[in-house]
């Protein structure tokens, strides 16, 4: 049977985010400074998604040719896989109807979490929907081909080291690049858990499952060193929602990553407050250099509303700095554009993005992702269910106190305001290029607060709000209002 692997990057996307819904790119906005940031944004080629490298593999396990098409749709094909995106759904649906067009009419097969959640987007098409782990098609190709359902059930895989490595091969892999977490490319994919046990209720990370499973560490080694000589990966992004939940395993991990022949550069995501200084240490001694974590916002009562669990200011100040220090990148995602968000609340999460001063920080529109608690608390304040602008960088909800188009602007600013400015550069340059430091430049040194009379606090107040943003302090400002790991993101820089 020859199969072929349907997949578009139209929109700008990336699919391997948000779950499996995938977002889109900044587009710019903001003038100048806004399109040159878009520029920054433009050098990276993503990495394929994951679960199509999965299945790349396993098609040929089973016997089969596999073909990877992007955006043409190759004629004669026994069998079309898609793995569709929010923001692309209706250009894969128009790809689907070409494909069954073909005579004799071949078999089309839909996965991913569209497939899992919006099985009406396809009720007029003669396709099936796998519901469950596209990965589960190892085991279940054949019962799912012969099902006279139209949805068919496969459930997830419960021992993730009984599947084969990814196949990078019809990809191109020479390509990819994720330039915010890495400097050597090209960048593999990997994974050492799926799932995440926490409860925000605007992740789409839960849909599926909210529970989490892992992987032998050594396995994923064996997998990283097979991807260093299969596919000449220098760097490695660990795909899990929640890395580092398993101390153990993480050192585990770590040790393995030891024994490498070559170091390789290597990224993770997780939370602050599981990610200890000397997990940390480890982690970075054996190639750790980019940390993405989803910070949202300082307004605790928005955090409390959406489930959130909030962790406290001075913590994240802390951990940030932390990373500086040891030379590891932080990647925070910001969220703006919650339904009862103000001009005042927008810039209160802008005010303390500059004092967290991630290396990079990305701020990302609240959206609605069919599927989760949080879809259906809001539904009547959604605006718009044309799902092409479902990227996390456009507004789609009805605001109490802005329009659509204020919102648009205030993300604008508070891009082109974060990273226009000269305390960003100074804590940040060594992270962003490298190479400075063969030029013997240096960190600057921390700021230490000045001292003030005891008799009046108001001076101390003042010096206070004016600290370095690598300094461990409290917050003394009074914010409210939201901030990053949008519902409908889980980070993409």
């Amino acid at each position: 049977m020859h199969v072929v692997l349907w997949d578009t990057r139209k929109r700008d996307i990336s699919k391997d985010f948000a779950g499996g819904y995938g977002v889109g790119m900044y587009q710019g906005h903001g003038g100048a400074r806004g399109w040159f940031l878009r520029q920054m944004y433009k050098r990276d080629r993503r990495p394929v998604s994951l679960n199509f490298a999965y299945l790349a593999a396993i098609f040929r396990r089973l016997g089969h040719t596999v073909q990877y098409a992007e955006d043409q749709l190759p004629a004669g094909a026994d069998l079309y896989v898609f793995n569709p995106a929010l923001v692309t759904l209706d250009l894969e649906v128009a790809a689907m109807q070409q494909a069954l067009a073909q005579t004799p009419r071949p078999r089309v097969l839909v996965t991913g979490l569209v497939a899992y959640t919006l099985p009406e987007a396809f009720a007029n098409l003669d396709v099936k929907l796998v519901k469950g782990e596209p990965e589960q098609l190892l085991w279940k190709l054949d019962e799912v081909l012969e099902s006279p359902q139209r949805i068919v059930e496969v459930g997830t895989v419960k021992n993730l080291d009984d599947l084969p490595w990814p196949d990078w091969s019809p990809f191109q892999p020479q390509r990819f690049k994720i330039a915010y977490d890495f400097w050597q490319f090209p960048t593999g994919l990997v994974q050492q858990s799926r799932g995440c046990t926490f409860s925000c209720n605007y992740c789409p990370y839960i849909i599926m499952e909210n529970a989490t499973r892992f992987r032998d560490p050594e396995q994923v080694v064996a997998e990283i060193r097979h991807g260093m000589r299969e596919y000449a990966f220098r760097s490695f992004k660990f795909r899990d929602p929640l890395f580092g939940l398993d101390r153990k395993r993480v050192l585990a991990l770590a040790e393995h990553l030891g024994k490498l022949p070559k170091r390789v550069q290597f990224s993770i995501e997780g939370r602050i407050d599981i990610l200890r200084p000397e997990t940390l240490k480890v982690l970075k001694e054996v190639g750790l250099v980019s940390i993405t974590v989803g910070i949202e916002t300082p307004a605790e009562t928005t955090l409390k509303q959406y489930k959130r669990a909030p962790i406290k200011d001075d913590k994240q100040r802390e951990f940030v700095a932390r990373c500086r220090e040891l030379g590891i990148r932080t990647v925070a995602g910001f969220m703006i554009g919650f339904p009862e968000d103000t001009p005042q609340s927008i810039r209160n999460v802008l005010k303390y993005a500059k004092s967290v001063n991630p290396t990079f920080a990305n701020f990302n529109i609240v959206t609605p992702y069919p599927g989760t608690e949080f879809f259906q608390q809001v539904r009547e304040q959604v605006a718009s269910f044309d799902y092409s602008k479902y990227s996390v960088y456009t507004p789609v909800m009805k605001y109490q106190h802005l329009t659509a188009e204020e919102v648009q602007q205030w993300h604008a600013k508070c891009f082109t305001s974060y990273y226009f400015r000269w305390p960003y550069l100074q804590d940040n340059a060594l992270l962003l290029w490298p190479w400075l430091k063969h030029l013997g430049l240096q960190a600057p040194p921390k700021a230490e607060p000045a001292a003030a009379p005891a008799t009046d606090p108001l001076p101390v107040l003042d010096q206070r709000s004016e600290l370095r943003a690598d300094q461990p302090h409290e917050q003394v400002h009074t914010i409210s209002s939201p901030g990053s790991r949008t519902p409908g993101s889980r980070t993409a820089a």
